[in-house]
């Protein structure tokens, strides 16, 4: 399966029938991933990244609309998406609709530890499907829902979308330049993050419920993880009053911090302390930088950043990117070159941290995944199955709840499974 990388040596050894190296670190933890488009299946797969068994749990027919509505094909129907979000699980087709679909699902959750959903608040009831129900099966149950503004408050019924949640959470209003239309961040961080943050959520759960015997609710939603994570805009905020406005590149509590100009293109330099900043005015030959008073310390030069910047260009204008990164890299002066994705990924850097990696899929062939941005020296993350084709292993997974296959044939022929 995988080709590169750690998960490689453990999917080969598998395959031939050799001990894996390393048990990972939630094997044996089973979790049903009832969620679609991004937040919930990133936090599953991450999940399954460490181990746990993932049962993603879709629509008949349709499955995750990640898989045809959204982004670029390869050779198959499924999206760029879709691949990128969902490796690690396997895929069963479930009429939750349906009371026998909903009967099947609950011999599933009496066999989980943790249950994932991203609908509306309301809907899971609706299916019952929702945490009274499932905990009333299995007591022991983690259930993570994922939302655009949780489960409570007045804006609880809102679409759940990443824009939606950079615009109310104060996030666009802080990101790009001043005097342009709102921007986005362009990584969908209140999606992404909601996905971690469920879990943050789910794990500490599943170590509680070591200690206590019984699962949890974890409610987890956009909203609240784009709010949470502008600490340096609420922290200007609550201690000057002045609501932070766009800034660029720029850093709200130091300066020099962000983009500037040299002869062929831009770069990014980082003298946010004093001690860099000294040694930024050496490395530019600018002692009347260093002396003026507008510059003196770290407030005066966010006080004065847009001249201080501009003073900075003129002087970057003589020397190109490299150059510039390279004299300050070499007095200790954090800087860097502004690289696109190709340039990123094909950096030395990040092929020795195997953040490009392979795998085989049944339809795509060889298909590239981002690598684990966090290592586990004992119990490394492993690419064991790659994103799985809409009801894979309905049949598998069924045949491992004791359904026998004249079972499985009536329900599907009943609509109740596909």
């Amino acid at each position: 399966m995988a080709t590169d990388g750690e998960g490689g040596n453990a999917a080969t050894a598998r395959e031939q029938g050799g001990a894996v190296p390393h048990a990972q670190p939630l094997a044996g933890l089973r979790v049903l991933d009832v969620s679609q488009v991004m937040a919930g299946p990133f936090c599953c797969m991450l999940l399954g990244d460490m181990g746990a068994d993932v049962v993603k749990v879709e629509p008949p027919g349709t499955g995750d609309q990640t898989r045809r509505a959204m982004g670029f094909r390869l050779k198959g129907s499924d999206s760029g998406g879709f691949l990128a979000l969902n490796r690690n699980k396997r895929s069963v087709e479930i009429n939750l609709k349906s009371e026998a679909g909903r009967e099947v699902f609950y011999e599933l959750v009496r066999s989980a530890d943790i249950v994932v959903e991203n609908n509306r608040p309301g809907v899971a009831a609706r299916l019952k499907i929702d945490y009274p129900t499932l905990a009333a099966i299995n007591p022991r149950l983690v259930y993570a829902s994922i939302s655009g503004f949780g489960q409570t408050g007045p804006w609880s019924q809102r679409p759940g979308f990443d824009l939606i949640a950079q615009a109310m959470s104060g996030v666009m209003s802080g990101t790009g330049f001043p005097d342009m239309p709102p921007v986005k961040n362009n990584i969908p961080i209140a999606d992404l993050g909601a996905g971690l943050y469920a879990l943050y959520g789910i794990l500490s759960a599943v170590i509680g419920r070591g200690q206590s015997g019984v699962g949890q609710y974890v409610d987890a939603s956009l909203f609240e993880t784009a709010l949470s994570l502008s600490v340096w805009e609420t922290a200007e905020y609550w201690g000057t009053g002045h609501v932070p406005g766009p800034i660029g590149s720029a850093n709200r509590m130091s300066a020099p911090y962000q983009a500037v100009r040299a002869r062929d293109g831009h770069l990014v330099i980082g003298a946010a302390n004093q001690k860099l900043w000294l040694g930024l005015c050496e490395v530019m030959g600018r002692d009347d930088l260093r002396d003026d008073p507008r510059f003196a310390t770290n407030v005066d030069r966010l006080a004065n950043r847009e001249v201080l910047i501009g003073e900075i260009e003129r002087t970057f204008a003589a020397r190109t990117t490299e150059e510039w990164a390279d004299a300050l890299l070499a007095a200790g002066i954090p800087a860097a070159p502004i690289y696109d994705y190709a340039e990123s990924l094909a950096s030395p850097q990040a092929q020795a941290r195997d953040m490009t990696l392979e795998m085989e899929h049944p339809v795509e062939g060889a298909i590239k995944m981002l690598g684990f941005p966090v290592k586990l020296s004992g119990t490394p993350q492993q690419l064991r199955f790659p994103p799985p084709l809409l009801g894979e292993h309905t049949s598998q997974v069924l045949a491992e709840l004791g359904f026998n296959d004249e079972r499985i044939e009536s329900l599907r022929a009943a609509g109740a499974i596909a």
